[in-house]
């Protein structure tokens, strides 16, 4: 068993991984459980972790109800948050209580942003059950709903009380969710641990295929580096937490252009945003051209889109900035990309022009 602590203070939590968790976890939330009953909010293609953790649950005397949401990031709505912060209140759910959040990063970041709201803040746990989850969107408190103009527009600062991560889950996931998940690993490395994306291209093929010894160091490594960058810079005020936003920026237009839908995963629209801010950095001599290759030469190896057509989607410049306008780190009129000087030496860079942005993604 490893234990991450995530140091903030009052608000400091562990994340705790280790094979098999899933069906132990009554020994960390029973404790959390003040004798009352638990809610649980999942969806319906974690169904089986359901049967698991509530089988957990009630062998330890804790009561637990369900509460089932459809899968897919169209979750991520006005219509859901009220539907289920409604169906929370019917519940009887108190401040002092903790709502579980199992599933992916969709049902993370809903219930993080309800259990933000629902009078005035109660607690949560997050039990995620995809790789991207458990590498990134289960730590570090950013909760979120999407709207019409962009992802993750509308939401709030809301910490975990503790996070479980079981890497066994990972083995019903599909592959494609897999390597979506993967991109999130790899962006480590990219952004300042070059030994780490080392690793990473001669481990990803074990990894992916479920590996286990693969998958809990690539956890537990991605788990540690977010948890030391949000200790330092918790509300992304002083630009170090800024960097886990590698390729988010080109990112998030492609996922926008796609209708935020399973036509593009999250983490395949990251792993198209990484190689295009890679290639956007040697166009302008910041990084080896060699480094870029090497970027979208690894991420084509596992399967991964390294660019605006291969992430499927026709748009052209113009539009795809039309997009980043809506980013929510706009800033005076201006937005910052996440660059790299090459592999490990990413940087925020707040000049880059949209017009040349264009221009480069026009350039194929």
């Amino acid at each position: 068993m490893t234990t991450i602590p995530v140091s903030l203070g009052a608000r400091s939590y562990d994340v705790v991984i280790e094979a098999g968790l899933l069906a132990r976890a009554a020994d960390w939330l029973a404790p959390l459980s003040r004798g009352r009953t638990m809610a649980i909010v999942t969806d319906a293609n974690v169904l089986p972790h359901l049967a698991t953790l509530q089988a957990a649950l009630t062998t330890a005397g804790v009561a637990s109800e369900a509460i089932v949401l459809p899968p897919g990031e169209s979750t991520k709505s006005w219509a859901q948050l009220e539907a289920l912060t409604d169906r929370l209140l019917d519940l009887g759910v108190e401040r002092g209580d903790h709502v579980i959040a199992l599933g992916g990063g969709v049902i993370g970041d809903l219930v993080g942003f309800a259990c933000s709201i629902l009078k005035r803040g109660c607690g949560f746990v997050q039990i995620p059950t995809t790789l991207l989850a458990q590498v990134d969107s289960s730590v570090g408190g950013k909760t979120a709903i999407n709207a019409r103009a962009g992802k993750n527009l509308i939401g709030a600062f809301h910490q975990p009380a503790l996070v479980l991560i079981d890497p066994q889950v990972l083995d019903t996931l599909p592959l494609r969710q897999v390597r979506a998940g993967y991109a999130e690993v790899v962006k480590y490395g990219l952004i300042d641990d070059p030994v780490f994306f080392a690793w990473c291209e001669a481990n990803a093929a074990a990894l992916i295929a479920g590996d286990p010894a693969a998958r809990e160091h690539a956890i537990a490594h991605s788990v540690a580096a977010k948890a030391r960058i949000v200790a330092e810079d918790e509300r992304e005020t002083t630009g170090a937490r800024a960097l886990l936003n590698l390729g988010h920026t080109f990112g998030h237009a492609l996922e926008a252009e796609a209708g935020f839908s399973d036509r593009l995963l999250h983490g395949e629209a990251v792993a198209a945003g990484m190689a295009l801010a890679f290639g956007y950095s040697a166009a302008h001599g910041l990084a080896p051209a060699a480094d870029a290759e090497r970027v979208a030469a690894h991420l084509r190896a596992v399967g991964l889109p390294d660019g605006v057509a291969a992430a499927g989607i026709d748009a052209d410049g113009e539009t795809l900035v039309g997009h980043m306008l809506h980013d929510k780190k706009m800033d005076a009129g201006t937005l910052p990309f996440l660059l790299a000087r090459g592999i490990g030496g990413t940087f925020l860079d707040k000049s880059v022009e949209l017009a040349d942005v264009r221009t480069f993604l026009d350039a194929g």
